[in-house]
């Protein structure tokens, strides 16, 4: 394969050439992070000055210039992904009734929209009238009717355009710096293409309702478990609501989970920079044809936060080569069982549906786990991985060990696997013993 190895190390000893050879690969992602934040900024400029004359049209819809947690991840992530953008509605959430949503002959849908709602106005005079209609078949709650997330989309769709026309009258916006060819589309989010200068960035624009919530107390947590303390119950005790159908909600837990991203970040350790690390494999060796494949940024991310909690002690995440495998051995049992968990919601299964796909995307993880000096490079141009590999047979045993009851979904579980790809290196006696 054609690339660029880093770097030329002779005359070092074998493991301080290994760790060099981790932490250049590194640099180089980290190097191409200012100018990719020097693009986000500029577009998101534009984009403000959008939503600033959207809201001078329509106070309901209102401007969040705390935009830090669209820009760590969009940072962190490899590939050109669309930015969802959250739109904050002026909307009592609390006074609104959540409703069981079952419409009828509704058509199948994703796994992710099965859990849906009707957000339902309890009293008229709220304002809220032109956004609101009846849904057939949905529980009854006696109220003024139901809050229409088709209406809101249509709503904002004519303002944006709108609105992109008053700013180029007035100079705000030059000609190219937004296209809106993708608004047309009968989706539950509004894409704008916005130039950040030389390259383009997608953001997906969503409507959302905030609701307050009790945080969230998951069964197998009882505590904050290898995060900061307290993070988990400021990342859960607000609820957001999105766009499921023309009349449904979901509960969105993409803030949340980038919530507890930058909690993360707050640690020490190469914990982040893990990510990095195997996002940029995931682009541009892992994928499909031109990069796009099953895994997704969006699942490294729970993979990362799944290894925080697993793997609480600061010591296992002393060096980049340790931290990046605390990710890898999860990624492999969820690659290996066809199982991803969310990290909220963990009876939702993140790689249902994708089987075939994740099997030829194991023998190209466990291939990395074993020979990573072979991966780290950079390519000009060309697909990364190439050729045949024989999977370890006593690996992929330990792998697909049974999963009904999660007991094998803890800390001396994956610390085996550790020891299996012999970068364990714990001296915690009770770890020692366990595993």
């Amino acid at each position: 394969t054609l690339g660029l190895e880093i770097p030329a190390l002779c005359g070092i000893p074998p493991q301080e050439t290994n760790a060099s050879l981790w932490h250049s690969y590194l640099g180089v992602i980290v190097s191409r992070e200012r100018q990719r934040m020097e693009h986000f900024q500029r577009a998101e400029d534009i984009l403000l000055t959008l939503l600033e004359s959207v809201h001078d049209r329509e106070p309901r819809f209102l401007v969040d210039y705390a935009r830090n947690l669209e820009a760590l991840e969009f940072a962190l992530c490899a590939s050109e992904d669309a930015v969802t953008l959250e739109i904050p509605l002026r909307i009592d959430g609390d006074a609104l009734r959540v409703l069981a949503c079952q419409t009828r002959n509704s058509p199948a849908r994703h796994p992710s929209e099965l859990n849906t709602c009707c957000l339902e106005v309890c009293s008229p005079g709220t304002d809220l009238e032109d956004w609101t209609g009846v849904v057939d078949g949905m529980e009854r709650g006696g109220g003024a009717g139901c809050l229409l997330p088709g209406k809101i989309l249509q709503h904002l769709k004519e303002l944006l355009v709108s609105a992109i026309v008053h700013c180029q009258r007035l100079f705000l916006l030059q000609p190219g710096d937004i296209s809106a060819e993708n608004l047309q589309e009968d989706a539950m989010e509004l894409s704008l293409l916005i130039r950040g200068s030389w390259k383009s960035i997608r953001f997906d624009i969503v409507p959302v309702v905030r609701r307050q919530q009790e945080p969230l107390q998951l069964r197998r947590r009882q505590s904050d478990r290898g995060f900061p303390e307290g993070s988990l119950r400021k990342a859960t005790e607000e609820a957001h609501f999105v766009p499921a159908s023309p009349h449904c909600w979901r509960s969105s837990t993409h803030l949340p989970i980038l919530k507890l991203l930058r909690g993360v970040d707050s640690l020490k350790g190469p914990r982040l920079d893990s990510l990095r690390l195997l996002d940029q494999l995931r682009d541009q060796d892992w994928g499909g044809q031109g990069g796009k494949g099953t895994l997704t940024f969006n699942h490294l991310k729970m993979v990362l936060l799944w290894s925080t909690e697993l793997f609480p002690s600061p010591e296992d995440w002393q060096d980049l080569e340790g931290s990046v495998y605390r990710l890898l051995v999860i990624l492999l049992r969820c690659l290996a069982t066809q199982h991803l968990p969310h990290f909220l919601n963990p009876e939702e299964n993140l790689f249902q549906g994708a089987g075939p796909d994740l099997a030829s995307l194991y023998y190209k993880v466990e291939s990395f786990a074993w020979d990573p000096q072979r991966f780290l490079r950079f390519h000009f141009g060309l697909h990364g991985f190439s050729g045949s590999w024989q999977a370890d047979t006593e690996t992929r045993a330990l792998l697909q060990l049974p999963t009904k009851d999660a007991s094998y979904w803890d800390t001396a579980y994956f610390d085996m696997l550790l020891s299996q790809f012999q970068v364990f290196r714990i001296q915690d006696n009770a770890r020692l013993s366990a595993s």
